[in-house]
């Protein structure tokens, strides 16, 4: 079963294990964060500190040459860093997924475009029984500094067509500000080695029957440096990958044991759908 709304976490039911018995906290499951990186040391300056409600970080570098890896494990010694060849972001986050040993897994730009403060409305939709959820530049509280015109526009039209190919109501298609359970990952079936693997996320998540919300969320400009991303490039392998994909079917359960323990979903109910951000503190109390 899939799901596909800007959701309100207050519409959902807390799952058993979560909610708040006898006055004691709840709680919350481990938190991964997964960040790919290639000369990104101005930016780690500003996120590294910001990210202090996850109990594992993963980093991929793809051998920057700006003292990177140096600097996450000066501040952050405890930080998981695999250092590999550069073949794209795709490549990076997989390796990361890989990796993550918490029960649930955000990935996020390494650039300071996303804001760690927004991890608690993904989290709180993962924890009322969502398998994948996406942020949104264009929910009610969402926004971008950073897109441009031509970018809006190929970003509109790629959204356009994925939700006639997959029935979906996606309102982002691009933007790789994305939570999900571990458990999810195998299921996903991930291939993609570019910019492209937003999109196979979204689309792949859809094939697996996955659960899937959007959430608002704000994109401020790159702080330091210049993207990788090239439009007009990464934009026909975003439309190769949609279109390839619609025509392979769904995805078959993968056979075996799941890729760790994860809170489970609590049972199917009725889905409230509405234009308001989640808000829950990983520290609070029911």
């Amino acid at each position: 079963m899939h799901v596909t709304g800007v959701v309100g976490a207050a519409s959902l039911p807390l799952p058993t294990n979560l909610r708040n018995l006898s006055g004691h906290a709840r709680r919350w499951p481990t938190v991964t964060a997964v960040i790919p990186t290639l000369n990104e040391v101005e930016n780690l300056r500003w996120l590294l500190p910001r990210l202090t409600a996850v109990d594992e970080i993963v980093i991929v570098d793809g051998e920057s040459s700006d003292g990177t890896v140096e600097y996450v494990l000066t501040v952050r010694p405890d930080a998981k860093v695999i250092v590999e060849p550069p073949t794209g972001k795709g490549s990076a986050m997989r390796t990361g997924m890989a990796a993550a040993t918490g029960e649930m897994i955000i990935m996020l730009d390494a650039d300071g475009s996303m804001d760690p403060a927004e991890f608690d409305s993904f989290l709180a939709l993962l924890c009322r029984g969502y398998d994948f959820v996406k942020g949104t530049r264009y929910g009610c509280g969402g926004g971008s500094d950073d897109l441009t015109g031509l970018r809006r526009v190929g970003n509109s039209a790629l959204t356009w067509l994925a939700n006639r190919l997959y029935r979906q109501n996606w309102s982002d298609l691009c933007y790789g500000y994305v939570a999900m359970r571990r458990d999810a990952v195998d299921r996903l079936r991930l291939e993609s080695t570019g910019f492209e693997i937003e999109t196979e996320m979204c689309v792949n998540a859809v094939r697996a029957g996955l659960r899937i919300a959007e959430v608002p969320s704000h994109e401020t400009e790159r702080r330091h440096g210049e993207s990788n991303l090239n439009t007009w490039r990464d934009g026909w392998r975003v439309l190769r990958t949609m279109i390839r994909l619609r025509f392979r079917g769904p995805l078959e359960p993968v056979a075996g044991p799941a890729a760790g323990p994860a809170v489970r979903p609590h049972p199917a109910e009725p889905v409230h759908l509405d234009w308001e951000a989640a808000a829950f503190s990983r520290t609070g109390t029911e």
